[in-house]
């Protein structure tokens, strides 16, 4: 089944290959970083064309003033293992940035031979899962496996989400996959769409940008996902349909970006594979938050957010 956002074959085919032979950098990737602090001051002197990180924590902290929220930054540079971060290890409820992980578990977890399964599924869990455009059209064919974890991923179909979480074997199993990445700090317990409301206090449905950014890293470098399912993911990615106004709005022109995106009243979140034209892939994770919990996200403070942060490990 094609989905929408699907691209021209050759033109993605050109495009994966592309991104495919830089993937193969991050195996030798190492760790140099640069943290930015939020409690540093702006600079006063003019601009420079290489933003230093005293720059950057001006330009975030602006865009917080500006849109009254809260941004957290984790970005590397798997070329040079630069790394540039920014209340990275502050908690952000992660929203539907999950389902990409959801969608690696399934390749890595489901045999190719059973992919092809296909799911029922009713009018009534498309209901109760909320945005689902992809499910409601197939509620009396139904959809195989596949499909099901394509669609979460480009078009962030909600039902298609907790029907790859029950195959897997509910959250509780995608946060163990978490964790056999090395990532303790998430915490995956609802399903869709629970998992989008985050108490005062609670831990639970969150993440850190610098947890993502360490996820995502992961799962293209080789030691997680096979090459051809790693190359479907991406694939995927690239043709998500849901982040055309975030971090691809903000990276510099001729820049690809494969992406997931997340959203839910105040949060507004990105996490992406950039690659600049002949440099090297850049993981990068945008979390974002409202101050005032009544507010509704801004895609604008994630475009800023990337125009501020992506030069600087260009």
């Amino acid at each position: 089944m094609d989905f929408a956002g699907t691209t021209d074959p050759l033109r993605r085919a050109r495009a994966l290959a592309s991104l495919g032979a830089a993937v193969i950098l991050l195996l030798g990737m190492t760790g140099c970083g640069t943290t930015i602090s939020p409690a540093a001051t702006a600079s006063s002197e003019a601009p420079r064309p290489t933003p230093t990180a005293s720059d950057q924590t001006a330009a975030l902290q602006d865009l917080e003033q500006q849109f009254g929220a809260r941004v957290g930054v984790s970005a590397v540079d798997t070329g040079t293992g630069e790394q540039l971060s920014y209340r990275a290890d502050e908690r952000f409820g992660y929203a539907s940035t999950l389902k990409v992980f959801a969608a690696a578990a399934f390749l890595h977890d489901v045999p190719a031979s059973e992919r092809q399964t296909v799911v029922t599924f009713t009018a009534d869990d498309v209901e109760a899962a909320g945005y689902s455009p992809v499910t409601a059209e197939n509620i009396e064919t139904g959809l195989t496996l596949s499909q099901l974890a394509e669609a979460a991923v480009r078009r962030s179909d909600n039902t298609a989400l907790n029907l790859i979480l029950e195959r897997l074997g509910g959250p509780a199993a995608l946060d163990a996959t978490l964790s056999s990445l090395g990532d303790d700090t998430s915490e995956v317990v609802n399903s869709e769409p629970a998992l989008n409301a985050i108490e005062p206090g609670s831990t639970e449905d969150t993440s850190t940008p610098a947890a993502f950014t360490a996820d995502l890293s992961r799962l293209i470098d080789g030691s997680y996902l096979a090459p051809d399912d790693r190359t479907i993911l991406l694939d995927w990615m690239t043709g998500n349909t849901t982040g055309d106004t975030l971090i691809r709005a903000g990276a510099p022109s001729g820049w690809s970006v494969a992406d997931k995106s997340g959203g839910a009243g105040g949060i507004r979140n990105d996490i992406a594979v950039v690659t600049p034209p002949g440099g090297h892939l850049i993981v990068v994770t945008i979390f974002t938050n409202t101050l005032d919990p009544e507010a509704a996200y801004d895609d604008a403070l994630v475009v800023g957010v990337a125009r501020a942060v992506l030069p600087r490990l260009q």
